[in-house]
C-alpha cells in the first residue's frame, strides 16, 4: 500500500475541517492574540507573513494594522476560507497562498513581521521551517511564534503526546520553551522574550474541530480515565474530558 506524505496528511486533515477552524472560538480569541496586538501596534509600511495561517485569525489581526499581509498555508481548503474571509470582513490587503513552510516561495529579506500560531507543531522539519522564516525576515525584523508547548518533565511530555497524536495523526511535536530558545538561536534569531499561559480546551469541540475516529476519542478517554495523579492535576483535566495546555508566545528578532 503506497503511503501519503507528511505534507499529504496535514492537508488532508485540515482540508475538510476549515470552516470549523475558522468558528473555533480557541483559534478566534486568546490571551496571546491580545498581547500579538500590542506588540505589532500600527505599523503602516510593514509587510507580514502569517506562517500557516489556518483560518485567518491571525492575518485578520494584523492587516488593518500593516500595509499588507501574506496569509499562507499547506491546506488548499485553508487557504480558500481565509481568502472567502478576507474578503467578506474588506480586508483588501490580505494576500493568500498555498505552500509548506519548509519551503517558502519569498525572496530573502522580504518580510518586516513573520508571524506563526498553532502551526508549528505540525511541521515536519521545524528546524528548516525557521530557518525559511529566518531568511524572508529583513534584518531588525520582528518573528512571533505562538505555539502550545510542552511542560519540560518526560511524564507530562508523554502524556501530552499521546493525546495530541490520538486526536490528529498530522501532529508532529509540542517543544519545550527551552527546545524553541535554542531552535531559534541556530536559525539565527536574536534575542527572544517569551510569554506564557494557559488554555482549557473544551473536550466535545476540540475533538469535533479535528473529526477524530471514534476509536481514538475513547482511547484518549480510556488514557485519561488511568491517569495518575500528577498528570490530572498539571493538566486539569475534567471529567467531561475537557482539560488545560501550556502555551507560549516568543518574540524575536531577525
Amino acid at each position: 500500500m503506497q503511503r501519503r506524505s507528511h505534507d499529504a496528511v496535514v492537508s488532508d486533515q485540515f482540508s475538510p475541517q476549515s470552516q470549523a477552524y475558522l468558528a473555533s472560538a480557541v483559534h478566534a480569541r486568546g490571551e496571546d492574540l491580545d498581547q500579538l496586538a500590542g506588540i505589532i501596534g500600527d505599523r503602516p509600511e510593514a509587510l507580514a507573513l502569517d506562517l500557516g495561517c489556518g483560518g485567518g485569525h491571525v492575518s485578520f489581526l494584523l492587516a488593518p494594522r500593516v500595509r499588507k499581509v501574506v496569509a499562507y498555508d499547506l491546506s488548499e481548503a485553508m487557504v480558500e476560507t481565509a481568502r472567502a474571509e478576507a474578503a467578506r470582513r474588506g480586508l483588501g490587503n490580505l494576500d493568500v497562498r498555498r505552500g509548506s513552510a519548509e519551503t517558502l516561495p519569498c525572496p530573502d529579506a522580504a518580510f518586516d513581521l513573520v508571524v506563526t500560531r498553532h502551526s508549528a507543531h505540525h511541521w515536519h522539519d521545524v528546524a528548516t521551517g525557521l530557518r525559511e522564516a529566518r531568511r524572508v525576515l529583513k534584518p531588525g525584523g520582528l518573528a512571533v511564534i505562538m505555539d502550545v508547548v510542552t511542560p519540560g518533565s518526560a511524564l507530562l511530555d508523554t502524556w501530552l503526546q499521546s493525546l495530541e497524536l490520538l486526536r490528529d495523526p498530522s501532529h508532529v511535536r509540542n517543544y519545550s520553551v527551552e527546545e524553541w530558545r535554542k531552535m531559534l538561536a541556530v536559525a539565527g534569531f536574536g534575542p527572544v522574550t517569551t510569554s506564557r499561559f494557559r488554555l482549557r480546551l473544551e473536550f466535545s469541540s476540540w475533538i469535533r474541530r479535528m473529526n477524530t475516529p471514534e476509536v481514538h476519542v475513547q482511547a484518549i478517554r480510556s488514557l485519561q480515565g488511568r491517569a495518575g495523579a500528577e498528570i490530572v492535576r498539571h493538566f486539569e483535566m475534567e471529567a467531561d474530558g475537557s482539560f488545560t495546555l501550556d502555551t507560549m508566545l516568543m518574540a524575536a528578532e531577525g
